[in-house]
């Protein structure tokens, strides 16, 4: 991932977390950043949709993380989660027809617990 001149420190552009590589537990690569989804009042990422599956992002399913589960790995270039490809394969998730309704607090929380990472 390219830095852009104007990136400096810990800050990054939305465009460039968006397709990013999302690393499991053992370095294997098991998917992208499809998008993240910011807190409107806090301006904290809370969110990150992970796409995984499919061919050629054709099929993929979309997998909401806690941006907290996420660690950038500057080794790796992308974002490492704790969770296994077969933990990932029992998350909670939705299909290309489908859309996470954000709005349900309990369907948050469920996903929080999920990761084992608090609602903040």
């Amino acid at each position: 991932m390219a830095t852009d001149a104007r990136e400096t420190g810990n800050l990054i552009g939305s465009d460039k977390v968006e397709g990013t590589a999302v690393y499991g537990a053992n370095e294997s690569k098991i998917g992208s950043i499809e998008r993240v989804m910011i807190d409107k009042v806090s301006g904290k990422v809370s969110y990150a949709v992970l796409g995984f599956g499919g061919f050629l992002g054709l099929g993929n399913d979309h997998y909401p993380l806690p941006w907290q589960s996420l660690k950038y790995d500057k080794r790796l270039g992308g974002y490492v989660t704790g969770i296994t490809e077969q933990q990932l394969r029992g998350a909670p998730r939705y299909g290309e027809d489908a859309e996470w309704n954000w709005s349900d607090v309990a369907g948050n929380r469920a996903l929080n617990d999920y990761y084992g990472v608090p609602i903040v």
